[in-house]
C-alpha cells in the first residue's frame, strides 16, 4: 500500500493494481496544464462527509471550471457559492448551512446543532448544482454517509448521528502523524515518472508548514488539553526540519508537558554531511532526532507518561538499522521494556502511540512488510493487550489513512491509523475522553491555505489517493466507545478553547 518509503517491490505490485483498475473521470496526468481555458462554466465535485459527532458534521467540497486541467489531473479551482441545506427528512432540506468562505473553490460546511441518535438528510450545493461524492472505484465504501441512501443519485445523502459518551466530560487529546518537515513534494513512489510528485503552488509557504500550523490552530480552537504526534515529524531527519516542527508544535504548549512525539521511519539516523553535527546513533549514522526530542544523555526514545490519571505509553517503531523501507520493529531492549509496562495496573486506563501500526488490513492496494510493524512483534504486543483491561486505543501513523481495526487477538482495543497531518485528507484525531467513554473524531485542517493544499494533494497516485487516505466509511474516522474511564481526571482552569491557566 502507499506508505513511507515503498521498496520498489511493493511499487511493481501496486503499479499492476492500479493499471488494472477502472479509469477515473479526470483527464490523465502530463504535468502540464490543458489547453481548455475557463468558460466561466463551474463545476463542483468530491463532496465528503469528513467529520461527524453527537451534535455537529462537517462536510467539504471543491468547485472547478468544467472541462480544464491544471497540471495535477484535476480542474483549475473555480471559486463559487457553497451551501449544504438539510433536515431529517429527504423531502424536507429546510435548513441551509453556509462554509467558512462564501465564494472558494475550498467548501467547508459544519452543520451545528444536530441531535444524538438522529438521521439527517443533506445536499451540498455550489451554483444550485449538487455535488457528487468522491468517486470510489477500487473500493466499496462511502464517502458521503453513515447509509448508502442517495448513493445512486444526486442525493440526498444521509447520516445518522452517535450517541455521545456516557458521564461527565474530562478533557482531549488531538492526535497527529506524519508531518514530514521538510519536504517539498507530494506523492512521489519509488522515483517512478508516471506517480508525478505534487508540489506547492509557487509563492505560498512549503506545504508542511501550512498543514501544521493550521492544525495547531485548529486543535487549540477546538479545545484539545494535549497533542501526540506519532512519528515521520521530519522528511529526512534534517536538524533544522526538526527544528522547525519543535518550534511550530511549541505554538500550542510544552513539548513533554502539553504534547509529545515519538520517531518515525524518517524520522530515524541518517549518514551525510547534513547530520554530522548529531550525536552518532546506536544503529548507524547520527541521529538528529534524538539531539532535538531527546536530548538526555543515554535517554530512550519511549516513554511511559500519566497524563491526568492517563497513561500514555509513546514507543519507537524504528528502533532498528535500515533505510525506512522494511518493516518497523522495536530493539530488544525496548520490547522487554513496553512488555513490562503493559504487565502493570493492567485496569488502569491507558493509551499507545507509535508510528507503524500493528496491523494493517482492508486496503485498496498490496499491504507488504513495510506496512506495520514486525509480524511476530506485533502478535506478542496484541497477546499482551489482550490481557489488559484498562488499555483501549494504539494510534498509529505511516500509512497516511484513516482506518479502525479491531484484532481478533485485541477485541477491546481500538487501532487507529490517523491520516497524515502533511497532505490530502490532512488534518488530526480528536479524542474526547468521558468518565463512561470516549469518542474519537477526525477533522481537516481549515485554514485558506490548509484547505486549498489539502485539495491540490488529494491529485496523489494519478487521483487514487482519496481511495485509499480518506477512510472507505465514516465509522474509519469517527467512532464512540463506552468504556469505563472514571478513574482519569478532567483539566481544570481552561483558557478559552480548552488551554489550560495554570502548570500541571
Amino acid at each position: 500500500m502507499p506508505r513511507c518509503d515503498f521498496t520498489r517491490r511493493d511499487l511493481l505490485i501496486w503499479s499492476a493494481v492500479a493499471a488494472a483498475a477502472p479509469a477515473i473521470s479526470f483527464s490523465a496526468f502530463d504535468g502540464l496544464a490543458s489547453a481548455a481555458t475557463p468558460n466561466g462554466d463551474i463545476s463542483p465535485a468530491n463532496l465528503e462527509l469528513v467529520t461527524l459527532t453527537e451534535d455537529r458534521a462537517v462536510i467539504t467540497w471543491y468547485t472547478g471550471y468544467t472541462g480544464t486541467d491544471d497540471g495535477t489531473g484535476r480542474m483549475v479551482p473555480a471559486p463559487a457559492d457553497g451551501e449544504v441545506h438539510w433536515g431529517t427528512h429527504p423531502g424536507k432540506l429546510h435548513k441551509t448551512a453556509t462554509g467558512l468562505s462564501r465564494n472558494t473553490p475550498y467548501h467547508y460546511v459544519e452543520l451545528t446543532g444536530l441531535e444524538p441518535g438522529q438521521t439527517y438528510y443533506y445536499q451540498a450545493r455550489s451554483l444550485g448544482r449538487p455535488v457528487p461524492p468522491t468517486p470510489f472505484t477500487l473500493i466499496s465504501g462511502n464517502a458521503v454517509g453513515t447509509s448508502v441512501f442517495g448513493l445512486d443519485t444526486t442525493g440526498p445523502y444521509s447520516f445518522t448521528t452517535p450517541l455521545p459518551p456516557p458521564g461527565k466530560y474530562l478533557f482531549s487529546i488531538a492526535l497527529c502523524n506524519d508531518l514530514h518537515m521538510g519536504e517539498t513534494q507530494a506523492g512521489l513512489v519509488g522515483g517512478q515518472p508516471q506517480y508525478i510528485g505534487i508540489q506547492q503552488v509557487p509563492g505560498l509557504p512549503p506545504y508542511p508548514e501550512v498543514m501544521l500550523k493550521s492544525l495547531v490552530e485548529d486543535v487549540t480552537m477546538l479545545g484539545a488539553d494535549f497533542l501526540l504526534a506519532a512519528g515521520d515529524i521530519s522528511a529526512e531527519a534534517v536538524p533544522a526540519d526538526l527544528s522547525t516542527a519543535y518550534r511550530m508544535l511549541g505554538e500550542f504548549g510544552l513539548y513533554r508537558n502539553d504534547y509529545f512525539v515519538t520517531r518515525g521511519n524518517h524520522d530515524r539516523a541518517h549518514i551525510g554531511d547534513p547530520y554530522a553535527d548529531c550525536r552518532a546513533g546506536r544503529w548507524q549514522g547520527n541521529d538528529c532526532f534524538e539531539d532535538e526530542f531527546f536530548p538526555g544523555t543515554g535517554e530512550p526514545t519511549y516513554f511511559t507518561q500519566d497524563v491526568q490519571g492517563l497513561r500514555v505509553i509513546g514507543i519507537d517503531t524504528y528502533d532498528k538499522p535500515g533505510n525506512g523501507g522494511d518493516a518497523g520493529a522495536l530493539s530488544p531492549g525496548q520490547l522487554s521494556w513496553f512488555r513490562s509496562q503493559l504487565a502493570k495496573d493492567q485496569d488502569r486506563p491507558t493509551i499507545v502511540f507509535g508510528h507503524h501500526p500493528l496491523v494493517v488490513q482492508d486496503s485498496a492496494f498490496p499491504i507488504t512488510a513495510g506496512s506495520s510493524l514486525d509480524r511476530m512483534q506485533a502478535t506478542t504486543i496484541l497477546q499482551d493487550y489482550a490481557r489488559m483491561p484498562g488499555l483501549f486505543l494504539h494510534h498509529a501513523g505511516h500509512t497516511h489513512r484513516n482506518k479502525r481495526t479491531v484484532s481478533p487477538l485485541a477485541p477491546r482495543v481500538t487501532l487507529q491509523e490517523v491520516a497524515a497531518g502533511k497532505e490530502y485528507p490532512g488534518g488530526f484525531s480528536i479524542l474526547r475522553l468521558y468518565t463512561g467513554g470516549y469518542a474519537l473524531n477526525f477533522y481537516k485542517s481549515r485554514s485558506d491555505l490548509a484547505r486549498e493544499w489539502s485539495e491540490r494533494s488529494r491529485q496523489e497516485i494519478l487521483g487514487y489517493w482519496p481511495q485509499f487516505a480518506l477512510g472507505a466509511a465514516v465509522s474509519d474516522r469517527n467512532i464512540m466507545v463506552e468504556r469505563d474511564l472514571s478513574g482519569l481526571h478532567p483539566v481544570r482552569g481552561r483558557k478559552p478553547h480548552g488551554r489550560v491557566l495554570a502548570a500541571r
